[in-house]
């Protein structure tokens, strides 16, 4: 690390950088990591605490994670109207929960809780609710939000580049001076986090694997939404003083990067940071050193979907130097292209699929590989072919150029992190976390490129012994743990829409030096030229780095031929007469460049991407294997299985099952049997048709985008190389799928055995574009369903705990034929879905008006359309959406002119012209037989709809 002090503050530098970041220390400890990167004015900023779910202490599990929640609820400055008054209601409902949680009688506990609720309806009438998220809405912040795991709690916020100051002063405030308020209603929002995860199986592998091997640790003896008891017997108590502890100043980083100068960021970070008094006496997590593992430690989980196996073996902490050399083995294991079991399992067809990789934590690592079987395989002849990978690593049985084309991958994915604010903000995050030197960070690329085939032999033979792991049999069958937390009666809050604090209000009325917008101009800011008769190509050069991306895109999809995503999935196992398929996965990632083809309902694409020196090697593999490749009937009847299979596991996953039936309630029946083969049909495919397909698709006109490094006179010689276009191409005229009107109140009800249910109200008028009504649309949805400072979130979350997730908006049409259609969405429990649905009805149909949200709502609209740009490969998409509406400009452009001039009554008058009694069709996914049905009788006719019927199959 080089020391720097050409300004007033010290900094740390590191030579060969290529994020030039500067690192800060302030005098209490906090860490500063700072980079510039000018393309857009803003801002990506990440405040991390080195403390999770492993700090938790053992008897209030969960802590770090509802904590997390607690942070967006204000401070003795904001988040209420008169602190003072506040104070002792506040005081009073923490005692309240310090006897609650030491009483075991239930009848004693509800009047405790009784009380807890009657006081804090009396506090809410104090509260402003979500006045964090207004600050933020006020600043023009987007993407407000936060996360915890085991080993950090991480908030986040990318703000317009003139806000920094008050970004700095609300975020100081907020660190220093939480106040924990509106406990008891995100108690109930965290229950429905916990009982979401009850369904998700995945979540429950993990914590499996963790327990196997991690017994002493935290890690292995708690999560991090913690244990349902614990979350039934919270105490504020243990919050505040888990904050005083670790929310310090020498326990956390500030990781920015985006457009500022460092000198005036780390002044104004020195200013409202600095005098926070770091913690001398921090705890340090001491725990039993893990005793190696010598034989198998075998775990089972139960759950609704697909059954799979996971194999983890224990890894020393993310500062040893092992680390360098286990990324390595992970990806010559498996990389997605050409690892040992992209080719040995998944590209030769032995299990449905199947991963691996390394995962880093500042305490242990783990090294993972799980698999998925085909229809009729077992999970132990999963284990054992994921077994006969990893005894490859130890045993020296694969190329060492795998090494080589594996760091080549690396710095090309270094390349494209840079590009993007979050990814260059966040590396800083997990460095701090980790407790690297950023030294080290910025050298790993160049260590890397040391390590032999020697290292990675050995350091197999140490860490992934034959018998030194843990494994976790994911089986299908109901969870004999699923224990729902019932939720307590609850008053809704008050919401107090209008008040606004005086922290509020001087935030708003801070002079900031304007930021004006730059809308795209697809004249200047991309070009678009003729390849050949029938081949037109959108350009946008790409002045960052030596990537590229080119896409033939072709007007025809699903919807003319269902079968075109099975020939594309069919290519990708095929070789030609020169190369077979294993040769050509492994070309192209030693080249350093990927592929894909996918079809959509009208539209199909063939992508290549990568190192821009090796693009006409990647087109020639990959136009090489389009026009010649060699059919297989093997492998296709092992295609079709597999399809079948995993056709089958959608069928079990709760979120699959609702995008089917979202898919089926927006575009019915119709639509589905047109974009979906059968399973008879699709047995009944041969490779000659399979093959006829692509031929038939690359004989038509298309068009080819491009972004990458090269000149236009350079794409246009590249494409006539090694671009096989026949002379002759057919037009193909671009259609768009037909959304389905409503004009009746109906139930659909699909079953999925959960204590969740998937709710969806879909509404389509057949009202067709009508650009000039953009400006009140976009405002309204703002004010309504956009965020954490809109009406629905504060109405379906915040004040009555309905969910942990809940949206509305109303969409516009994506083509100039289309229609506007207006859903909301929200996912809670069986026995809340008459709460949430009269919620949801109330709100739709009359709008809750305040001028005060409508204020922040308008600001936040404008502030982001002053601040957002359409650069890089967006505008060749912003450009293609355009078209699509027959536009020749951004629709942004008019939104920003009209909404400064427009009122709450605009949005009002919105939502009576565009909102208000329309017809819906309300569509549930969950047990049906623990919904009321009669009150589902009063919205509409029910209708019960088969898997069959929503997936097509």
């Amino acid at each position: 690390m080089l020391a720097a002090a050409c300004s007033k503050y010290k900094y740390e530098t590191v030579a060969g950088d290529p994020l030039n970041t500067r690192i800060y220390t302030l005098d209490n400890g906090m860490k500063v990591y700072m980079s510039v990167n000018k393309e857009t004015p803003r801002i990506q900023t990440y405040i991390a605490v080195k403390v999770g779910g492993k700090n938790d202490p053992a008897e209030t599990t969960g802590l770090a994670h509802y904590f997390e929640h607690l942070m967006f609820k204000g401070t003795q400055q904001f988040g209420t109207s008169d602190y003072a008054a506040e104070k002792p209601m506040l005081d009073e409902i923490e005692n309240l929960f310090e006897v609650y949680r030491k009483t075991t009688d239930e009848a004693e506990r509800a009047a405790i809780y009784h009380r807890i609720d009657s006081v804090s309806y009396e506090a809410s009438k104090i509260a402003i609710p979500n006045e964090y998220d207004k600050l933020m809405s006020a600043i023009g912040a987007n993407g407000t939000n936060a996360f915890t795991s085991q080993d950090m709690t991480v908030y986040v916020e990318d703000i317009p580049s003139n806000q920094i100051d008050n970004w700095a002063k609300i975020q100081s405030d907020r660190f220093r001076n939480p106040v924990i308020r509106g406990f008891h209603t995100e108690l109930e929002t965290i229950y429905e986090e916990k009982n979401m995860s009850l369904t998700q199986d995945s979540r429950k592998v993990w914590e499996a694997m963790d327990a196997a091997l991690f017994p002493h640790h935290p890690y292995g003896t708690q999560t991090v939404l913690g244990t349902q008891e614990h979350l039934k017997n919270p105490s504020i108590t243990n919050v505040r003083n888990y904050h005083k502890t670790y929310y310090v100043p020498n326990n956390m980083a500030v990781c920015v990067s985006g457009d500022f100068d460092p000198d005036e960021m780390v002044a104004t970070i020195e200013k409202y940071f600095g005098d926070m008094q770091p913690n001398p006496d921090l705890p340090k997590l001491h725990f039993e050193p893990e005793q190696p593992i010598t034989s198998p430690v075998v775990k089972e989980v139960y759950g609704l979907e697909a059954a799979n196996v996971m194999l983890g073996w224990r890894l020393p902490g993310a500062t040893d130097k092992s680390t360098d050399v286990s990324d390595i083995v992970g990806s010559v294991l498996y990389n997605g292209q050409a690892g040992l079991i992209d080719l040995d399992l998944n590209q030769q067809q032995k299990v449905l699929s199947a991963y691996g990789y390394a995962s880093t934590q500042p305490d242990y690592g783990t090294f993972l590989v799980a698999g998925r079987p085909k229809a009729g395989q077992s999970l132990d002849e999963v284990r054992d072919l994921l077994l006969a990978e990893i005894a490859k690593l130890r045993n020296g049985d694969f190329d060492e150029k795998l090494i080589e084309a594996t760091i080549n991958n690396y710095k090309l994915d270094r390349m494209r992190s840079l590009e993007d604010n979050g990814n260059r903000a966040i590396t800083y995050v997990y460095s701090f976390i980790y407790g690297n030197d950023w030294a080290d960070d910025v050298q790993q690329l160049d260590r890397m490129s040391k390590i032999t085939k020697q290292d990675v032999v050995d350091w197999a033979n140490k860490y992934l012994g034959p018998e030194s792991y843990a494994i976790v049999y994911k089986r299908e069958g109901k969870d004999p743990n699923e224990q729902k937390i019932a939720a307590p009666k609850i008053t809704p809050i008050v919401t107090n829409r209008d008040n606004k604090s005086e922290f509020l209000a001087e935030v708003q009325n801070t002079q900031v030096e304007p930021i004006e917008p730059v809308f795209v101009d697809y004249k200047k800011d991309m070009s678009q030229f003729p390849a050949q008769k029938g081949v037109d190509v959108l350009y946008k050069k790409n002045d960052t780095n030596d990537i590229f991306t080119l896409i033939y895109v072709f007007n025809t999809g699903m919807e003319n031929d269902p079968a075109l995503n099975l020939a594309f999935n069919y290519l990708g196992y095929l070789g030609t007469d020169k190369m077979t398929a294993e040769q050509i996965a492994s070309e192209m990632y030693d080249n350093a460049c990927s592929f894909y083809l996918n079809a959509g309902p009208n539209q199909s694409w063939i992508q290549i991407q990568g190192l821009s020196e090796n693009m006409g090697k990647a087109m020639e593999i990959v136009e090489g294997l389009i026009a010649g490749a060699k059919p297989d009937e093997a492998i296709l009847q092992n295609l079709k299985g597999d399809m079948i299979k995993s056709r089958a596991d959608a069928k079990l996953n709760q979120g699959r099952c609702f995008s089917a039936l979202q898919r089926y309630l927006f575009y019915g029946s119709d639509f589905i049997r047109r974009t979906t083969l059968p399973n008879p049909e699709l047995q009944g495919l041969t490779s000659e048709q399979l093959l006829a397909k692509i031929s038939d698709l690359t004989g038509n006109q298309h068009e080819v985008l491009y972004y990458g490094p090269m000149d236009e006179k350079e794409v246009k010689e590249a494409l006539a190389e090694h671009h096989k276009a026949a002379a002759d191409l057919k037009p193909l005229e671009k259609k768009f799928s037909v959304q389905q009107p409503t004009d009746q109140n109906k139930v659909v009800l699909a079953q999925y055995d959960a204590k969740q249910l998937y709710y969806l109200q879909y509404s389509n008028r057949g009202e067709k574009l009508e650009l000039a009504a953009d400006p009140e649309i976009s405002l309204y949805n703002e004010y309504f369903g956009g965020g954490m400072n809109s009406i629905v979130f504060q109405e379906m979350r915040e004040a009555r705990g309905l969910a942990y997730s809940a949206w509305a908006t109303l969409a516009t049409p994506s083509n100039a034929k289309g229609d506007y259609f207006f859903y909301a969405f929200i996912a809670t429990q069986n026995d809340k879905l008459q709460k949430a649905v009269e919620a949801f009805d109330d709100i739709i149909n009359n709008m809750p008006e305040s001028e005060a949200a409508f204020n922040i709502a308008k600001e936040a609209l404008i502030t982001r359309l002053r601040t957002d740009r359409t650069v890089k490969s967006d505008v060749l998409w912003s450009y293609l959406s355009a078209r699509d509406l027959g536009l020749t400009e951004p629709r942004a452009k008019q939104i920003f002119e009209k909404a400064q001039e427009m009122t709450l009554a605009d949005v009002k008058a919105a939502q009576e012209k565009w909102i208000k009694g329309r017809k819906y069709v309300y569509g549930i996914l969950g047990d049906i037989q623990d919904l009321d049905l009669n009150y589902l009788k009063t919205l509409g006719p029910i209708q019960t709809v088969s898997q069959e019927e929503i997936f097509g199959y």
